[in-house]
Protein backbone atom coordinates (compact mmCIF):
# COMPACT_ATOMS: atom_id res chain seq x y z
CA UNK A 1 0.00 0.00 0.00
CA UNK A 2 3.15 2.14 0.64
CA UNK A 3 4.87 1.43 -2.38
CA UNK A 4 4.27 2.95 -6.12
CA UNK A 5 2.46 1.78 -8.29
CA UNK A 6 4.40 -0.31 -11.04
CA UNK A 7 3.47 1.29 -14.49
CA UNK A 8 4.77 -0.05 -17.79
CA UNK A 9 5.07 1.67 -20.89
CA UNK A 10 3.01 -0.66 -23.31
CA UNK A 11 2.80 0.31 -26.47
CA UNK A 12 6.88 2.04 -26.60
CA UNK A 13 7.53 -1.09 -24.49
CA UNK A 14 6.42 -4.24 -24.79
CA UNK A 15 6.89 -7.45 -23.05
CA UNK A 16 8.11 -10.74 -24.24
CA UNK A 17 5.81 -13.18 -23.56
CA UNK A 18 5.98 -17.24 -22.52
CA UNK A 19 7.14 -19.29 -25.27
CA UNK A 20 3.94 -21.22 -25.39
CA UNK A 21 1.76 -17.92 -25.12
CA UNK A 22 -1.16 -18.20 -27.65
CA UNK A 23 -1.60 -15.73 -29.92
CA UNK A 24 -2.39 -15.13 -33.44
CA UNK A 25 -2.86 -18.35 -35.83
CA UNK A 26 -0.27 -19.57 -38.93
CA UNK A 27 -0.77 -21.50 -41.47
CA UNK A 28 2.62 -23.34 -41.78
CA UNK A 29 4.31 -24.92 -45.19
CA UNK A 30 6.43 -28.02 -45.95
CA UNK A 31 9.99 -27.36 -46.75
CA UNK A 32 8.94 -26.69 -50.26
CA UNK A 33 6.42 -24.22 -49.90
CA UNK A 34 3.40 -26.51 -50.27
CA UNK A 35 0.83 -25.94 -48.06
CA UNK A 36 -0.02 -28.31 -44.33
CA UNK A 37 -3.72 -27.82 -44.54
CA UNK A 38 -5.40 -30.86 -46.22
CA UNK A 39 -9.06 -28.59 -45.66
CA UNK A 40 -10.04 -31.76 -43.41
CA UNK A 41 -12.00 -29.08 -41.74
CA UNK A 42 -11.09 -30.45 -37.82
CA UNK A 43 -10.15 -26.94 -36.61
CA UNK A 44 -13.66 -25.82 -37.12
CA UNK A 45 -15.19 -28.31 -35.86
CA UNK A 46 -12.76 -27.92 -32.89
CA UNK A 47 -13.58 -24.49 -31.99
CA UNK A 48 -16.19 -24.16 -29.27
CA UNK A 49 -16.48 -20.32 -30.28
CA UNK A 50 -17.04 -21.36 -34.25
CA UNK A 51 -14.64 -18.73 -35.47
CA UNK A 52 -13.27 -20.82 -37.53
CA UNK A 53 -14.26 -21.55 -40.94
CA UNK A 54 -12.78 -23.91 -43.56
CA UNK A 55 -13.58 -24.75 -47.40
CA UNK A 56 -11.56 -28.20 -48.37
CA UNK A 57 -10.98 -28.50 -51.88
CA UNK A 58 -9.34 -31.04 -54.17
CA UNK A 59 -5.54 -31.10 -55.58
CA UNK A 60 -4.74 -31.83 -59.27
CA UNK A 61 -1.82 -32.60 -60.90
CA UNK A 62 -2.00 -29.00 -62.93
CA UNK A 63 -2.95 -27.20 -59.47
CA UNK A 64 -1.65 -28.62 -56.18
CA UNK A 65 -1.47 -27.04 -53.42
CA UNK A 66 -0.39 -29.47 -50.78
CA UNK A 67 0.88 -33.35 -51.03
CA UNK A 68 -2.40 -34.54 -49.94
CA UNK A 69 -5.58 -35.19 -51.93
CA UNK A 70 -6.92 -31.88 -50.66
CA UNK A 71 -6.11 -28.36 -49.44
CA UNK A 72 -7.59 -25.74 -47.91
CA UNK A 73 -9.19 -23.54 -50.49
CA UNK A 74 -11.19 -21.08 -47.88
CA UNK A 75 -9.54 -20.75 -44.46
CA UNK A 76 -10.81 -17.70 -42.42
CA UNK A 77 -10.67 -16.67 -38.81
CA UNK A 78 -12.57 -14.78 -37.25
CA UNK A 79 -10.83 -12.62 -34.27
CA UNK A 80 -13.92 -11.04 -32.95
CA UNK A 81 -15.48 -14.57 -31.80
CA UNK A 82 -11.69 -16.36 -30.98
CA UNK A 83 -11.66 -17.01 -27.60
CA UNK A 84 -7.21 -18.30 -28.01
CA UNK A 85 -8.03 -21.28 -26.55
CA UNK A 86 -6.08 -23.38 -28.65
CA UNK A 87 -8.67 -26.20 -29.13
CA UNK A 88 -7.97 -26.06 -32.96
CA UNK A 89 -4.70 -26.47 -32.40
CA UNK A 90 -4.30 -29.73 -30.76
CA UNK A 91 -7.27 -31.11 -33.29
CA UNK A 92 -4.72 -30.11 -36.43
CA UNK A 93 -3.70 -33.92 -37.86
CA UNK A 94 -0.82 -32.51 -40.07
CA UNK A 95 0.39 -29.97 -37.54
CA UNK A 96 -0.81 -26.79 -40.32
CA UNK A 97 -2.39 -24.93 -38.00
CA UNK A 98 -0.12 -23.23 -34.80
CA UNK A 99 -0.18 -20.32 -32.71
CA UNK A 100 2.45 -17.49 -32.71
CA UNK A 101 3.73 -14.83 -30.15
CA UNK A 102 1.42 -11.86 -32.10
CA UNK A 103 -1.09 -10.72 -29.64
CA UNK A 104 -1.68 -7.06 -31.26
CA UNK A 105 -5.06 -8.00 -32.71
CA UNK A 106 -6.71 -4.88 -31.75
CA UNK A 107 -8.11 -2.58 -34.72
CA UNK A 108 -10.88 0.07 -35.72
CA UNK A 109 -12.40 -1.33 -38.44
CA UNK A 110 -14.75 -5.25 -37.55
CA UNK A 111 -14.14 -6.53 -41.12
CA UNK A 112 -10.21 -6.46 -40.59
CA UNK A 113 -10.47 -8.86 -38.04
CA UNK A 114 -11.41 -11.74 -40.10
CA UNK A 115 -8.15 -12.94 -40.60
CA UNK A 116 -7.91 -14.66 -44.61
CA UNK A 117 -6.15 -17.77 -45.44
CA UNK A 118 -3.12 -15.38 -46.93
CA UNK A 119 -3.23 -13.52 -43.64
CA UNK A 120 -2.52 -16.91 -42.14
CA UNK A 121 -0.12 -18.28 -44.39
CA UNK A 122 3.52 -18.42 -43.51
CA UNK A 123 5.70 -16.31 -45.21
CA UNK A 124 7.84 -18.07 -47.46
CA UNK A 125 11.65 -18.76 -46.83
CA UNK A 126 14.87 -19.60 -49.18
CA UNK A 127 14.32 -22.75 -51.19
CA UNK A 128 10.53 -22.42 -51.00
CA UNK A 129 8.05 -22.01 -53.57
CA UNK A 130 5.00 -20.26 -54.08
CA UNK A 131 2.21 -22.84 -55.03
CA UNK A 132 0.92 -24.49 -56.64
CA UNK A 133 3.86 -26.36 -57.91
CA UNK A 134 4.45 -30.31 -58.06
CA UNK A 135 5.55 -32.61 -54.99
CA UNK A 136 8.81 -32.35 -54.61
CA UNK A 137 10.03 -34.36 -50.97
CA UNK A 138 8.78 -36.94 -52.14
CA UNK A 139 6.04 -39.03 -54.61
CA UNK A 140 3.56 -39.38 -51.71
CA UNK A 141 1.99 -38.12 -48.61
CA UNK A 142 3.90 -40.31 -45.82
CA UNK A 143 6.99 -39.09 -48.06
CA UNK A 144 6.14 -35.20 -46.64
CA UNK A 145 5.65 -36.85 -42.93
CA UNK A 146 9.35 -37.67 -43.09
CA UNK A 147 10.00 -35.16 -44.94
CA UNK A 148 11.67 -36.95 -47.55
CA UNK A 149 13.83 -39.36 -45.75
CA UNK A 150 13.25 -42.76 -46.81
CA UNK A 151 14.35 -45.62 -43.82
CA UNK A 152 16.48 -48.32 -45.47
Amino acid sequence: MFKKPVTTNYPEEKKPTAPRFHGRHQLNRWPDGLEKCVGCELCAWACPADAIYVEGADNTEEERYSPGERYGRTYQINYLRCILCGLCIEACPTRALTMTNEYELADTNRESLIYTKEMLLAPLTQGMEQPPHPMRLGETEEDYYRLGRTNG
